[in-house]
């Protein structure tokens, strides 16, 4: 059975541009394609510096060799859960996000305490019209997770997450 694992992956320098970013994309998507494992999403960093990797596979070896061969840096690869939508939409990549928060999560949190926490806060993100939240990924060992938004600007962001009561380890705007 197929799970979702998160890749991120820094660069540092070596794509010199969107062109030769989207290039790489397009390998990983072919290379992976080859190993029956397959590229749901990949969103970017503004600046190119670092990516963000949701691939779909029966192993996470499959991918940790797959973008060795291909030469793409990997500085985390875990299982994770999406929340807040479903992967069919998230599949045909119709909405738009333009800011990643990442949250270092407690260490006493489990999945259905999170779970159950998100359910009774997310209704306060109507408090904050402007954004929109779109999606999560939870990582299964419950370290960190990733919240996709659409928003105005970054203060907007943290208006939306102290709305829901939720901290902010980093906030990444995406290309």
């Amino acid at each position: 059975m197929a799970s979702l694992y998160l890749v991120e992956s820094i660069f540092n320098g070596t794509v010199d541009g969107r062109e030769s970013f989207e290039k790489k994309v397009e390998e990983i998507r072919v290379e992976l394609g080859k190993q029956s494992a397959s590229l749901i999403e990949v969103q970017v960093a503004k600046d190119l510096s670092r990516a963000f990797f949701i691939f779909e596979a029966a192993e996470r070896n499959v991918i940790n060799e797959s973008l060795r061969v291909l030469g793409v840096p990997v500085t985390l690869i875990k299982p994770v859960r999406l929340v807040g939508t479903e992967l069919e939409e998230v599949k045909k990549q119709a909405d738009k996000v333009n800011y990643l928060v990442e949250w270092n999560l407690p260490e006493n949190l489990t999945m259905e305490a999170y779970l159950e926490r998100k359910t009774k806060n997310s209704v306060h993100y109507a408090e904050v019209p402007e954004v929109t939240f779109s999606r999560t990924y939870v990582c299964e060992d419950m370290t960190k997770c990733l919240c996709f938004y659409d928003s105005p600007d970054e203060s907007t962001v943290k208006k939306a997450r102290e709305a829901v009561k939720a901290p902010i380890d980093t906030i990444t705007e995406l290309s």
